[in-house]
């Protein structure tokens, strides 16, 4: 196909639901790249333009998909691939492509207002106080610590990588990352580090191993703090660590350094300033802070508030991505200062496509633990989302440095 092309389509009545005309409406003012859209009936429909930048494809496997995206907009349309309505084999192009299209499809992936007023209310009841974070934490990251180890790489991180080079491993970019925040912080002998949100003890092992540092690590996962225990122990680094189940605004004492990786999020908006102000707490004066944090476009920010997408609705309750311009508001209207950002979101799409290219090959694996069909939908939505998000420039990632006024 070399020529610019869009296409509405009028079903014939005997063919095709009449509603149908509802969404292709909007499909045919689209402009960026190109969408296969192949029905229920045979029909198959092109929508954009072939610019050679981005194409999609989608199965509708039911017309229930469509239906689905007409009253519930987006998230009905991201329920729809996980009870297998529709199917594409690149979720994250399609999610690419709609970005690229969401002047003019804006309407239609906004759903019915009854739909968005049922999402936040949802959204609105897995609020972040100290028993709801608890909650939420286990909804994600309690679902054992075998099914992380089946498909993580072997430091078992489940954060983004930090990649330098095209051909490095998921691994080496893992560590990488880990030591850019050494790096940044310039953590030496003798230093008090505490690590807000240690999971499975990636980056405790990692700084343990080079530095002869007091470490205190905290987790709301009883499974994370008990992998990472162990693995401590296994690796001879517990001595001079304290990992404990822990709520972040319970720490006590001051550190010279505080390392919190994508655990923000998981913070909820109305609890952010709380948080900074802890972490101004909890350092001594002088003290730096690491913190890594997905982030979304401050312009997307308050859309984004009132209307919860998939990911806060079936993976992390009570999540919430800030923009980076509000990490700086809030941290320094806590009295850090700011003394950069790194941001890598290109790093963050190649380690969403290696952990979905992972996930994948260890499903017989992951089956025998229990998990069906429905959750590897869900799982290969979620993952391939977040990279369609990243590669669309939606979201962001980054490793913010602060540090306490001396």
């Amino acid at each position: 196909m070399n020529n610019a092309r869009s296409q509405a389509f009028s079903p014939a009545p005997d063919t095709a639901p009449r509603w149908l005309s509802r969404l292709l409406a909007p499909l045919s003012q689209v402009s960026e790249g190109l969408l296969h859209l192949q029905l229920p009936n045979g029909d198959s429909l092109h929508f954009g333009s072939d610019n050679g930048t981005l194409e999609a494809s989608v199965k509708v496997n039911r017309w229930r998909a469509l239906r689905r995206l007409l009253a519930g907009g987006a998230l009905g349309w991201s329920e729809g691939f996980v009870e297998g309505d529709w199917d594409s084999p690149n979720v994250a192009a399609i999610i690419s492509w709609a970005l690229a299209n969401e002047e003019a499809l804006s309407e239609l992936l906004e759903g019915s207002r009854i739909s968005r007023f049922l999402s936040l209310f949802r959204h609105r009841r897995r609020a972040n106080s100290k028993r709801g974070s608890r909650k939420n934490i286990s909804f994600h990251y309690d679902l054992g610590n075998n099914f992380y180890e089946t498909w993580l790489d072997e430091s078992m991180t489940y954060s983004s990588a930090l990649y330098s080079s095209p051909v490095q491993s998921l691994a080496s970019a893992q560590a990488d990352k880990y030591q850019n925040i050494v790096d940044a912080l310039d953590i030496s002998d003798g230093a008090r580090v505490l690590e807000v949100g240690c999971g499975w003890g990636g980056f405790a092992e990692h700084l343990c191993r080079q530095r002869k540092v007091s470490l205190d690590g905290i987790t709301l996962s009883r499974e994370q703090l008990a992998y990472a225990r162990e693995r401590l122990a296994r690796s001879g680094l517990s001595e001079n660590t304290e990992l404990r189940l822990e709520d972040y605004r319970d720490t006590t004492g001051q550190y010279d350094h505080i390392v919190s990786i994508e655990m923000l999020e998981a913070v909820g908006r109305e609890y952010w300033d709380t948080y900074f102000q802890t972490l101004y707490q909890r350092l001594k004066p002088g003290g730096s802070a690491a913190i890594q944090v997905i982030t979304i476009d401050e312009h997307r920010f308050e859309g984004y508030c009132d209307s919860p997408d998939f990911i806060q609705t079936y993976i992390f309750p009570g999540g919430m991505l800030p923009s980076i311009e509000r990490v700086e508001m809030h941290s320094t209207s806590a009295g850090l200062e700011w003394q950069g950002a790194q941001a890598f979101g290109n790093s963050y799409a190649r380690t969403l496509a290696e952990w979905n290219q992972r996930f994948q090959a260890s499903w017989p694996e992951i089956s025998r633990q229990g998990f069906d069909e429905r959750f590897r939908r869900l799982w290969r939505y979620y993952l391939e989302y977040c990279e369609g998000g990243f590669l669309g420039g939606s979201i962001n990632v980054y490793q913010v440095f602060l540090k306490r006024p001396a």
